[in-house]
């Protein structure tokens, strides 16, 4: 080996990690892009089947069954911003620094009535709560508000950009699947063509049993909150039943957000007779419903929807939380479910691939 060769490999090394480095860069820049793309992406593929029912079922124009379908999402955005709106307003008066003072007696009426409850029961777990000061992050609450105002801007540009990007989608479905056609390697077409349609029937079908058990928890939810009287119930619900996308953390900070907002839906009430038995009912519904969706919904959504045992998905979910916590265990289903289509199509003679894939 002369030192040409060797000079000729060390600079093509030091080229690829250069090229490397600037691509990384590149997309750390617009990682935002990349972001209203994925979105996107799961919105093409939840539309995906009503699409095709439009198109096959009522004879629609492609472009028309797109328009309609686009016009029901967004239809659907609004109504959502419509029932938040009013809470937002409902929560940013009681928070405003006029009602600083009062919301503080309420709270602190709450915590002297808890404490003399629990120390009626030779309980003193919340002398260190009641003297503390909870509420000296209040008085910067206006300035939080304003700034949320601030980035209703960006926020309004990412959303026409999401759903710009989502028409085009929905419009051509092989925009995305050319793109990728483009950069594999010469000869693979067909069968990466194959595994890209696979991929999205099985993530179509994924997000909607997704939306199906959200959909599921929220009636529980809403049921739950009615029946004890608690304000605001269906957007209580909903939020709880939204958070539910994150495994197990999730249904975590549900429960807490629960037990908050039922415990302030009764400020001023008493706290033996009122607050704290309403809020142990909620609870009990609460977990009612999870346990609906633990042993009875999600297994039978999330099997048949992406063709996995249960127990495949838990592992997968738990591996995705420690490699890339919440956000890994969002992405972990979809990224698995698409892994295991691509080394069906590529491997498939492999006896651990064959067993892993043996119901795709």
């Amino acid at each position: 080996m002369t030192a040409k060769t060797i000079s000729n490999g060390i600079l093509r090394a030091l080229a690829i990690i250069l090229g490397i480095g600037l691509l990384s860069y590149f997309l750390y820049t617009v990682r935002s892009v990349l972001i209203y793309i994925l979105i996107a992406a799961v919105i093409a593929l939840i539309a995906r089947p009503l699409i095709i029912f439009l198109r096959r079922k009522l004879k629609f124009p492609n472009t028309i069954a797109v328009v309609t379908t686009m016009v029901i999402f967004v239809g659907l955005l609004f109504s959502l911003a419509a029932m938040f709106v009013p809470l937002v307003v409902e929560q940013g008066d009681k928070l405003s620094l006029l009602q600083t003072t009062e919301l503080e007696k309420n709270v602190q009426n709450i915590v002297t009535q808890a404490n003399d409850y629990f120390k009626s029961k030779n309980i003193d777990i919340l002398s260190q709560l009641q003297s503390a000061d909870i509420f000296s992050g209040l008085k910067s609450i206006p300035e939080v508000l304003n700034s949320f105002v601030g980035a209703l801007g960006s926020f309004s540009v990412g959303l026409f950009s999401v759903l710009f990007i989502s028409f085009f989608f929905m419009k051509d479905s092989r925009i995305l699947k050319n793109s990728l056609l483009a950069v594999i390697p010469t000869g693979t077409e067909k069968r990466f063509s194959h595994s890209v349609e696979k991929t999205n029937d099985l993530l179509s079908r994924y997000f909607i049993g997704l939306m199906l058990q959200i959909t599921i928890l929220f009636i529980l939810y809403t049921i739950t909150l009615l029946i004890f009287g608690i304000s605001n119930a269906v957007v209580i619900a909903f939020l709880c039943a939204l958070l539910n996308i994150i495994p197990y953390v999730g249904p975590l900070i549900g429960a807490f957000l629960m037990v908050v907002l039922s415990m302030t839906s009764n400020l001023g009430q008493d706290f033996q007779t009122v607050i704290l038995p309403t809020t142990i009912y909620v609870m009990i519904g609460y977990v009612i419903a999870q346990l609906v969706d633990n042993f009875a919904s999600q297994p039978i959504i999330f099997s048949k929807t992406t063709k996995s045992h249960p127990l495949e998905i838990f592992l997968i979910i738990i591996i995705g939380g420690l490699l890339m916590g919440p956000v890994g265990m969002i992405v972990a289903v979809p990224s698995y479910t698409a892994l295991k289509v691509i080394l069906k199509e590529f491997l498939s003679d492999n006896k651990i691939v064959k067993s892993l894939t043996k119901d795709l």
